[in-house]
């Protein structure tokens, strides 16, 4: 394991008895985000919508050619159990594979980069009938409350999910006095071995093994257990590819997805701090600008502009005028930025609401196309450049004979921000062995499902949403895929750090008051096995001293 991915943290709280007072507010999940997704929520057809970063027409009509190929109906409205849809899918399409038949290796090369685009951390689920009820309380109220109630949310699940944990300390226990327990760890890498030596026969006996003690309604490890087979079996069948597209046809609404995105948030600390440190962090360096111009590489849904708003909304002698550039990868079919294009709309009322003079241009193309000119950069505004946890995306050396990730830094550092700030997720994919990626996402996963048992109850429905869909899918395509089918390809806090010098930035640090409340943050309202650091100027984020996430601030030398 990579040194950079493991390395140690300290969680070191605030040691100022006033901390309460000073930043109670900034703590708070802010008013404006809280508002937005309740916006969202209950804007009509909603549930119709699926998230942003999924497949779309183009790619339905592929899987119904692939039905057809089959001999099969395709399922409009899909309804069978996610696992045995999985399993039914290797077996169908193993067959119309020759012989021998495996996926593309990472040396390979494919003509067809602009399909990566269509595959970009596709999520698939039947997952949609959450009732709006069980979130009413959290979500749909008025302004004032909203803050109490994410406060009181993140209390229960905090101790809801202490109380599993117990419950299932004990429950492990037990399981040890038995003589079928096995090392679910090293059950899988002793799998991944043997599909990589081909020995199918040995790989096939050693999945059965971690199938009959893995299950998705387990304890953490157990659920990973689970998720890691499915990847296992889809790469031994030579199906991954075939499986991550048909699973597509299983979708997420982005109402569940923002329920899911609302108690993930609730439950752990990351994305909150992220956007609390950018927001800030420009806020601080803009205060005197008359325009902002934020240009967001990887824009979603734009939860992290609402609380941004509020903020310049608020500020002393008046607002300044907000630009924002939304930067997204292409939607395929018809209308590629639609996505964009509506985020962009809600953000506009938004602004309305709060006065705050407002221009949006969405952007929606490969971001290595991009030109400068594109941009429309005006002369003396303040200009802001963020990217939060999407680069990993971007095709890397293996797919071009210039990597796309040193073509897009390039492209930032000819816009000369002010400020330039870069938050990626801490792990190295881009690795060429199989089996070195393999153990390298299992250290990953394993602790991002074991935060997530020790802090979500296992019965809440948004958890089976988070572990099987969004994180899920992530493992099944990095796990199952090869070549530009695999999109999953995050790289080091230590690797970044050179690509940017290398582009010619520098690293500037944070200011004090964004490292101290971040730190408050942690300390105050999360579990006390997240864990936040810095190291040459990163703030580094994880869980039980390994390290998941990474924020960086930076500008042109």
């Amino acid at each position: 394991m990579a040194e950079s991915s493991n390395q140690n943290l300290q969680n070191q709280p605030v040691s100022d008895s006033s901390a309460d007072n000073n930043y109670g507010d900034d703590c708070e999940y802010s008013d404006g985000t809280l508002r937005y997704i309740e916006q969202m929520l209950m804007e009509e057809e909603i549930d119709e919508q699926t998230h942003m970063l999924q497949e779309s027409l183009d790619l339905q009509a592929k899987e119904r050619s692939f039905y057809e190929l089959l001999g099969q109906k395709y399922p409009l409205s899909p309804t069978l159990d996610y696992d045995v849809y999985l399993r039914k899918g290797f077996d169908d399409a193993s067959k119309f594979l020759p012989s021998g038949n495996k996926n593309r290796h990472a040396g390979e090369t494919d003509t067809e980069e602009e399909e990566r685009s269509k595959k970009v951390a596709g999520v698939y689920t039947e997952f949609n009938d959450v009732p709006k009820e069980e979130f009413d309380y959290v979500v749909l109220t008025t302004v004032g409350e909203l803050k109490k109630k994410f406060e009181a949310y993140r209390a229960n699940l905090l101790e809801a999910g202490s109380k599993t944990r117990r419950r299932g300390c004990g429950t492990v226990k037990k399981q040890r006095n038995k003589e079928e327990t096995i090392d679910l760890r090293s059950h899988l890498i002793e799998c991944a071995q043997l599909i990589t030596a081909g020995d199918d026969q040995a790989a096939n006996e050693c999945l059965k093994q971690i199938r009959t003690h893995s299950s998705p309604l387990g304890d953490g490890l157990q659920r990973l257990a689970h998720y890691f087979a499915n990847g296992l079996e889809a790469r031994l069948a030579g199906t991954g590819s075939h499986i991550h597209k048909a699973l597509l046809s299983k979708r997420i609404t982005a109402s569940d997805y923002l329920r899911a995105y609302y108690t993930y948030t609730a439950s752990c600390p990351f994305h909150k701090v992220s956007i609390f440190a950018f927001n800030m962090s420009i806020l601080l360096k803009s205060e005197k600008a008359m325009t902002v111009h934020v240009l967001d590489f990887g824009i979603l849904y734009g939860f992290r502009w609402p609380s941004f708003i509020q903020s310049l909304a608020e500020r002393e002698g008046g607002p300044p005028k907000l630009r924002i550039t939304g930067i997204d990868f292409p939607q395929p079919g018809f209308r590629p930025g639609e996505r964009v294009e509506e985020t962009g709309r809600r953000l506009a009322r938004y602004a309305e609401m709060f006065n705050v003079p407002f221009e949006f241009k969405a952007i929606t193309q490969k971001w290595e196309t991009i030109k400068i000119e594109d941009l429309m950069i005006e002369e003396g505004e303040f200009v802001a450049v963020i990217c939060m946890f999407r680069a990993q995306y971007l095709p890397d050396e293996t797919f071009t004979e210039e990597s796309s990730r040193t073509m897009v830094l390039n492209l930032i550092r000819k816009i000369n921000p002010d400020i330039f700030i870069h938050g990626i997720v801490n792990v190295n994919y881009t690795m060429p062995l199989f089996l070195s990626r393999f153990r390298e996402a299992l250290y990953h996963y394993s602790a991002m499902y074991d935060m997530v048992e020790a802090t979500i109850p296992r019965e809440k429905p948004e958890r089976l949403l988070i572990e099987r869909d969004l994180i899920g899918s992530e493992a099944l395509n990095l796990i199952a895929c090869e070549g530009c089918e695999r999109v999953e390809r995050g790289e080091t806090y230590k690797l970044w750090q050179v690509r940017h010098l290398k582009a010619g930035f520098m690293q500037v640090p944070f200011e004090r008051e964004v490292i101290d409340r971040a730190k408050y943050m942690f300390s105050k309202f999360y579990h006390r096995e997240f864990v936040i650091d810095e190291t040459n100027e990163w703030i580094l984020m994880g869980w039980k001293g390994r390290t998941l996430y990474a924020l960086s601030c930076w500008q042109p030398v």
